[in-house]
């Protein structure tokens, strides 16, 4: 809707992880180079943890499109499964057939054949796992038997684990003890600071195609920071409410209102305003206006008012 205002050639803050956004910020470089290093000494789990909006899955989705060659990569992004349902998601993932009408020992006897034979041709295999604070208990006890096997010299597959604080918390029961032994390389994503969040507000819009100055000024940000309390996600939203009022009222800057507006109707973010009517007043208005102007003025519709 506001592209064209903004003379952009994309939506810069969508939810979407989209690894073309993606900026080098000190944290996820960091994380990547745990991440890579662990990869390359062949340690069994990698855990990778931090806060809802962070940015874990857009780190997750980067290392998918970076991993070397040296390795096959297994992909599960919805964790929640029974262990049998982990060893058919695996063997899945791996390209392994006739998985039909076969018991549970079998269909590991196949993932460890496929294993060896993909290590014969120099082949590593890895594992990854978005959401796995999801897993259930005995799910876990699966992963840590898949890591169970391998050569005199290597494991025969690596398990990344990428999740919120909850997987940290549930890592400390003794029911998985032994697998907790078995993390040797982990790392936890922080919030950005404010300098920081100013870089990574700037460098989505540039990546958007954005050129000119600046639509979102040092003492907006600071604004956006407070609200959003460092969190990628949260910055996210209202950074594209902002541009879309903006463009509501005919502005070429948001303005600090503007981020209020967009904080006071975002319910993952505590405001503490007893204000908060008026500026979903403001905002029921103003995304009036820019639903009348797209109306007006789409060339979808144009042709209705002629």
């Amino acid at each position: 809707m506001y592209l064209y205002h903004f003379r952009i050639n994309e939506l810069p803050f969508s939810l979407t992880p989209n690894t073309h956004f993606y900026f080098g910020l000190p944290s996820h470089d960091e994380a990547m180079q745990v991440l890579n290093t662990a990869l390359q000494t062949g340690e069994g789990f990698i855990k990778v943890t931090g806060e809802v909006g962070t940015g874990k899955t857009l780190l997750c989705r980067k290392l998918l499109n970076e991993v070397p060659d040296a390795f096959k990569v297994a992909y599960i992004p919805n964790p929640a499964l029974s262990p049998e349902e982990m060893r058919y998601a695996l063997a899945s993932e791996l390209g392994i057939r006739g998985l039909n009408n076969i018991n549970q020992q079998q269909l590991t006897q196949k993932i460890q054949l496929k294993l060896l034979d993909l290590q014969s041709k120099g082949k590593g295999v890895i594992l990854i796992v978005d959401e796995a604070q999801t897993i259930p208990w005995e799910t876990f006890e699966a992963l840590r038997l898949f890591t169970n096997l391998e050569t005199e010299s290597k494991k025969l597959i690596q398990v990344v684990l990428f999740g919120q604080p909850e997987l940290d918390e549930m890592l400390k029961s003794e029911r998985l003890r032994q697998l907790r032994q078995r993390i040797t390389f982990s790392y936890k994503l922080r919030t950005l600071t404010e300098q920081e969040m100013h870089a990574y507000i700037n460098h989505r819009m540039t990546m958007a195609g954005y050129q000119g100055k600046p639509v979102f000024s040092k003492s907006v940000i600071k604004v956006l920071y407070k609200f959003s309390k460092g969190t990628p996600r949260l910055a996210n939203i209202l950074c594209h409410k902002a541009l879309m009022l903006a463009y509501g009222q005919g502005e070429y800057e948001v303005s600090k209102k503007q981020i209020r507006v967009a904080a006071y109707d975002t319910d993952a973010i505590e405001t503490g305003s007893n204000t908060k009517a008026v500026y979903l007043l403001a905002i029921a208005l103003i995304t009036g206006t820019v639903i009348a102007t797209f109306v007006l003025f789409s060339p979808f519709t144009k042709g209705l008012w002629q």
